[in-house]
């Protein structure tokens, strides 16, 4: 049965070459075994080309000049106003008078796409929300303490999950 098929695939090879030595198509310049077709271009879509489609993504996923402000001043690694894992912060939402306040736990920096973990704790459930800096939803972030001693040990402080009470001495400001 395999015998059968390997001379199909063998004669299809040398069908192919020998098309392809025939058409003089330009050598490619590094490799004299290596031949090049050019392929023939396709015109752009015409919506591409008025810039429907292109600049509406772009002016949604750039981030606006306060937007850019705000990821400078407190997101950049250099800044001295940069916000640290264990820092509280509140958050002033867009939609309904929003405002969320606490805990850092994390900060995943991706330029346009930065975001952050706050972490509090409400009617004694445990809240987590990932924001988004870019995000138009997002009027405003305010630093309300920085962690103590200038900065945490680690960059994920994720095991505060599990102990409550870390997390409510840090938020309090207390050292433990």
């Amino acid at each position: 049965m395999l015998t059968g098929i390997l001379p199909n695939i063998f004669r299809r090879a040398t069908r192919s070459m020998a098309t392809a030595a025939t058409a003089t198509p330009k050598p490619y310049p590094f490799s004299k075994t290596a031949i090049v077709h050019a392929e023939p271009r396709r015109p752009s879509p015409e919506p591409l080309l008025k810039g429907k489609g292109l600049m509406p993504y772009l002016s949604k996923s750039l981030p606006t000049p306060e937007k850019q402000t705000l990821l400078n001043e407190l997101f950049s690694r250099h800044s001295p106003n940069a916000l640290r894992p264990g820092s509280v912060v509140t958050v002033n939402m867009e939609y309904a008078p929003f405002q969320f306040t606490g805990v850092i736990l994390a900060i995943r920096r991706r330029g346009p796409a930065t975001s952050f973990v706050l972490r509090n704790v409400i009617q004694r459930t445990g809240v987590e929300m990932q924001i988004f800096v870019n995000s138009p939803l997002v009027k405003s972030i305010k630093l309300l303490q920085k962690p103590p001693k200038g900065r945490m040990r680690r960059a994920k402080l994720f095991y505060l999950r599990d102990s409550p009470e870390k997390m409510s001495e840090l938020a309090s400001g207390r050292k433990a």
